[in-house]
């Protein structure tokens, strides 16, 4: 709760939309994208169980507000965002922000950032149909995948997977939520 009290979400969303920054619903963030409700992201933070040394993977910047929450609670952040203006818009704020170990690059998320793996944790932050392989295979033993898993016209898993030391997915079902599909380049 400190790291998002510490967040300024305003500063994440269109200034049209910054009366209602701190509502707890989703918000435009433009392209056809949203910023997750303030109750979405502190749940998919806090199911991630994040540490002072946990090097963690979001998909899905957006604006970058999770990346923000999630840099105050680990050492280091690598985000992935697919529509390239959001991608710069967000590695920009963060910057101006002075959020220092968030790392931004404009790509496809489904495939992660395998030349950063592997990771504490991964965070999804739009829906896929199942978790994506190269997700797992970039999930440290011992991690923690966090995302909204089944098809984007209906209410999804909100799942939390752990890799076990067989390299194996321990998944469980938390809550139903209800995010934007995760796009991919190749489809």
């Amino acid at each position: 709760m400190a790291a998002m009290r510490a967040t300024p979400r305003h500063l994440f969303v269109p200034a049209l939309m910054r009366p209602m920054a701190y509502a707890n619903h989703p918000l435009p963030i433009g392209h056809g994208q949203t910023i997750s409700q303030p109750f979405i992201v502190a749940i998919m933070t806090e199911l991630a169980q994040p540490d002072k040394t946990a090097r963690a993977l979001e998909v899905g910047t957006g604006s970058g507000y999770q990346a923000a929450v999630l840099s105050k609670l680990v050492a280091e952040v690598y985000t992935v965002e697919i529509v390239p203006e959001l991608a710069s818009e967000a590695a920009g704020r963060l910057r101006d922000l002075g959020y220092r170990n968030v790392h931004v690059r404009a790509g496809d998320g489904y495939q992660g950032w395998p030349q950063k793996a592997p990771f504490d944790i991964i965070i999804i932050t739009a829906a896929a149909l199942d978790i994506p392989a190269p997700l797992i295979k970039q999930l440290a033993v011992g991690g923690r995948l966090v995302g909204p898993i089944g098809p984007s016209a209906a209410t999804q898993d909100l799942v939390v997977a752990v890799k076990t030391a067989e390299g194996t997915i321990v998944r469980s079902s938390v809550l139903p939520v209800r995010f934007v599909p995760l796009t991919r380049s190749d489809k």
